[in-house]
C-alpha cells in the first residue's frame, strides 16, 4: 500500500470517502443499494433475506476474485441468524488451517488441524452477528476490539471494549440452536469457532438491513490484525469484499463512522477499486460450480447445496415481536421452529428464595425500558436508542427469561446469557468447588499431540492470593459483576498498565493472546477441540455444555463438570448478580450497543425492578460489591455507567447512590 493511501485511511474522521470500501462515495456505480433514509431498526421485513440466486451471486463474485488473484479459497455464506446457506471450496484450497501463533505456547495457539470450513463459517457468522441497521461490523472490527490493547499495538491503552467476546457463540452453547439437516430455520445458530477476529468476514446488506455475512479463508492462517494503524492487502478480505458487491453496508453505517472510547473502528482495509475481478460482469454461478470448485457438506452445519436464508424478525428466523409479556417496549423474543417461545419468564429452580416468574418479567421489562431511553454508543444515526438483549438466570444457571430490543445485534443473545451466568456463578458459594473439580484443559502441540494439561483450580488459588481472601468463591461473600470478573481476567491489573501483573483469571503477559486468554478459554477449550475433531470426522459432536468435556487425551469423555456456565464464561461488562436481601438468587446480563450502556441497563434495570417490586429483589448490598476490594492498591470495579446517558433527559450520575 502506498504511504499516501495509508495516511488517507488514518484520516477517516475527516473523509470517509477517501477510504470507503462499501458505499457509493468510493465505489463504482451500482456497488450498493442507495443508503435508505431513516433505517433505524425497522427496515427489515418479510422480504429481507438472501435468496438462492443471491447466495449464488455472492459465491460467484468471490470465486472470480480468487481466480483473478491466482488463489484458491473456501467461502461460506450465512443468514443473519447463522444458518449456513452454502459452503464452496475451490479446487486446490487447503482443507485445514492453522491458528495463528502469536509467540505464546498453549491454548489454541498454533493448532493446525482446524478444517477450513470452520474458519470460513465462523467469519461469516461473526459479520452477520455483529451488524445491525445501525452499524456494520466485520471480523476486522472484531480483531480491533478483543485484544489486550485498544487499539491493538498501542502501549498503555486498556484492553478492547469487547475483550473476550471471541469466546461466545461457541459450538457447545446450550442456547445456540443446531442445524436441523435441511432448510434454514430458527436461530440463532452456533459458530464453529466462536466469533472470529480474522479479517475476511463481512456483512451482507439489502435495502439498509443486514441479511447475512460472507466468510473467506484462502491464506491458510486463522489469525487477527495485530496493528490497525497500517492498511493491509489481506487476501481473505479482498475475496470477501468482492462477494459483497451490490450487498455491502451503506456508508453511513460502516464501522469507520463509529467510535468507541473516542477511537474510530474499522470495517475493512480493502476497497472495491482494489479488486482484480470484473465486478460489472461477474460469472454466473453455474459457470464456476463444478469447474472452479464445488459446494461441500459440513458436518453439523450444511449439506452440499445452496439454500435460501430467513428474514430476520420474522417467525422463521427464530426471532419475532413479543405479544405476551412486554407491552409497549418494542420487544422481540426467541421462538423454536414450531413457533413456541423458548424463554418466557419462569420461576427459578434453586429453592425457597428463588425468583418468581413475575419478578423475572419485571426485571426484563425494566431493563428494556432503561435501554429504550438510553443513547446507543455504537449505532447510527447519533441519538438512537440502545438495542440490547436481556437475559435472567438463577443460581443454577437455568435460563429464566430472555428478551431483546428491535434490531439488537444477534451476538448479544448468547453474550447476555454468558454475562448473567458469569455474575451469578462467581458470586456464589459453589464456584470454588465447581472450578476445582472441572476437567483439565488439554492443550495440543499443533496437531493431535498433547502439549500439556492446565488445571482449572489454579485460577481459584490465584484469585484468592490476589484478593487476599482465602475463602473467595466458596463463601458467597463478594458480589462479582461481569465488569469485575473482566478486570480480574486482563493480562494487566489495573487494565492498560503494561508494567502491572496479570489478573488472576488471565494468562500472564507474554503468555496471553486472543487465542489463550486464561480461565475463560480453559473452561471451554476441550469442547472447542472436540468440535474441531467432529467437523474433521474424528469424534462425536460436542455436548451442549461448554464445561462438560474431558480432553483429547481422555477421548473427550463427559467430565461430569458443572453446568452453571453451560455456554461459557464472559469477561466484559454488562452483568450483575441479583439478590433477595443478602441472598443470591440469580443474575442479569445485557449485551448490545456499548459496554457502559450494558452495565447501566443491567444495574439500573434491576434497580428499577426493585422499586417496582417493593424491594423484594435488587442489586447486591453495597457492602458485598466487588468495588469494596482494593487488590494491589487498585480498586476493583463493579459497574460503570455513562455520565449523561438518556435521550429524553439531561440527568447525570444516574447510577450513583443505588
Amino acid at each position: 500500500m502506498s504511504a499516501t493511501r495509508a495516511l488517507a485511511c488514518t484520516a477517516l474522521a475527516l473523509s470517509l470517502a477517501a477510504c470507503g470500501g462499501g458505499g457509493t462515495a468510493a465505489s463504482p456505480p451500482g456497488a450498493v443499494d442507495p443508503p435508505p433514509a431513516g433505517c433505524n431498526g425497522s427496515c427489515a421485513g418479510p422480504a429481507s433475506l438472501l435468496t438462492v440466486t443471491d447466495v449464488e451471486d455472492v459465491l460467484a463474485r468471490a470465486v472470480a476474485e480468487a481466480q483473478a488473484r491466482g488463489a484458491a479459497a473456501t467461502i461460506a455464506v450465512v443468514d443473519r441468524v447463522g444458518n449456513v446457506l452454502a459452503v464452496f471450496r475451490m479446487t486446490g484450497a487447503a482443507t485445514t488451517v492453522t491458528v495463528q501463533s502469536n509467540g505464546a505456547s498453549g491454548g489454541l495457539e498454533g493448532v493446525s488441524i482446524v478444517p477450513d470450513t470452520m474458519a470460513a463459517i465462523a467469519k461469516a457468522v461473526t459479520a452477520a452477528y455483529l451488524s445491525t441497521e445501525g452499524h456494520a461490523f466485520g471480523t476486522r472490527t472484531a480483531s480491533q476490539i478483543v485484544q489486550q490493547h485498544f487499539n491493538p499495538a498501542e502501549a498503555l491503552a486498556p484492553s478492547g471494549p469487547l475483550f473476550g467476546v471471541q469466546f461466545s457463540q461457541l459450538p457447545c452453547s446450550d442456547l445456540s440452536r443446531r442445524w436441523g439437516g435441511g432448510a434454514a430455520d430458527a436461530g440463532p445458530k452456533r459458530s464453529p469457532l466462536g466469533l472470529s477476529a480474522d479479517p475476511g468476514g463481512l456483512p451482507l446488506y439489502e435495502g439498509g438491513t443486514p441479511v447475512g455475512g460472507i466468510g473467506v479463508i484462502a491464506d491458510g492462517i486463522y489469525g487477527l490484525d495485530a496493528d490497525v494503524q497500517d492498511v493491509d492487502a489481506d487476501l481473505d478480505e479482498l475475496i470477501a469484499l468482492a462477494g459483497t458487491f451490490g450487498r455491502s453496508a451503506p456508508d453511513d453505517r460502516r464501522a469507520e463512522r463509529i467510535t468507541a472510547d473516542g477511537k474510530l473502528l474499522r470495517l475493512a482495509d480493502a476497497l472495491f477499486s482494489d479488486l482484480d475481478s470484473n465486478t460489472a460482469a461477474p460469472p454466473a454461478f453455474a459457470a464456476v460450480n463444478g469447474v472452479a470448485g464445488v459446494l461441500i457438506a459440513v458436518p453439523g452445519y450444511s449439506a452440499a447445496a445452496v439454500i435460501a436464508g430467513t428474514a430476520f424478525g420474522q417467525p422463521a428466523s427464530g426471532v419475532r415481536a413479543d405479544t405476551l409479556d412486554y407491552p409497549g417496549l418494542d420487544a422481540f423474543v426467541l421462538i423454536n421452529p414450531a413457533g413456541i417461545e423458548r424463554f418466557r419468564p419462569t420461576a427459578g429452580t434453586d429453592g425457597p428464595d428463588a425468583l418468581t416468574a413475575a419478578e423475572v418479567q419485571a426485571v426484563i421489562a425494566e431493563a428494556l425500558r432503561v435501554a429504550n431511553r438510553s443513547r446507543a454508543q455504537i449505532r447510527r444515526p447519533t441519538g438512537s436508542p440502545a438495542r440490547v438483549t436481556v437475559s435472567v438466570v438463577d443460581t443454577n444457571g437455568a435460563i429464566l427469561g430472555i428478551a431483546r430490543g428491535r434490531d439488537a445485534p444477534v451476538f448479544g443473545v448468547d453474550v447476555s446469557l454468558q454475562k448473567a451466568r458469569t455474575a451469578a456463578f462467581l458470586s456464589s458459594a459453589a464456584a470454588a468447588a465447581a472450578l476445582t473439580g472441572a476437567a483439565d484443559a488439554v492443550y495440543l502441540d499443533g496437531g493431535l499431540v498433547v502439549l500439556r494439561n492446565e488445571t482449572i483450580g489454579q485460577y481459584v488459588t490465584a484469585l484468592r492470593a490476589f484478593l487476599g481472601l482465602p475463602t473467595a468463591l466458596a463463601d458467597g461473600a463478594i458480589a462479582f459483576s461481569a465488569r469485575a470478573v473482566g478486570n480480574l481476567a486482563r493480562p494487566f491489573y489495573p487494565d492498560g498498565v503494561d508494567s502491572a501483573p496479570a489478573g488472576p483469571l488471565s494468562k500472564p503477559a507474554g503468555e496471553w493472546t486472543p487465542f489463550s486468554t486464561g480461565l475463560q478459554l480453559d473452561l471451554a477449550h476441550n469442547a472447542i477441540i472436540q468440535h474441531v475433531a467432529f467437523v474433521a470426522g474424528l469424534a462425536a459432536d460436542v455436548p451442549q455444555n461448554c464445561t462438560g468435556v474431558q480432553g483429547f487425551n481422555l477421548g473427550f469423555g463427559a467430565s461430569g463438570s458443572f453446568t452453571q456456565l453451560a455456554n461459557g464464561l464472559q469477561i466484559f461488562p454488562g452483568g450483575v448478580p441479583i439478590y433477595r436481601g443478602g441472598v443470591l438468587v440469580g443474575g442479569i446480563g445485557i449485551s448490545g450497543d456499548g459496554v457502559d450502556q450494558d452495565d447501566m441497563v443491567a444495574f439500573l434495570g434491576l434497580h428499577e425492578a426493585s422499586v417496582l417490586l417493593g424491594g423484594a429483589i435488587g442489586n447486591a448490598p453495597v457492602a458485598m460489591r466487588s468495588d469494596t476490594l482494593v487488590p494491589s492498591g487498585n480498586r476493583l470495579r463493579y459497574v460503570n455507567c455513562p455520565q449523561a446517558p438518556f435521550i429524553d433527559s439531561t440527568a447525570e450520575g444516574v447510577c450513583e447512590g443505588k
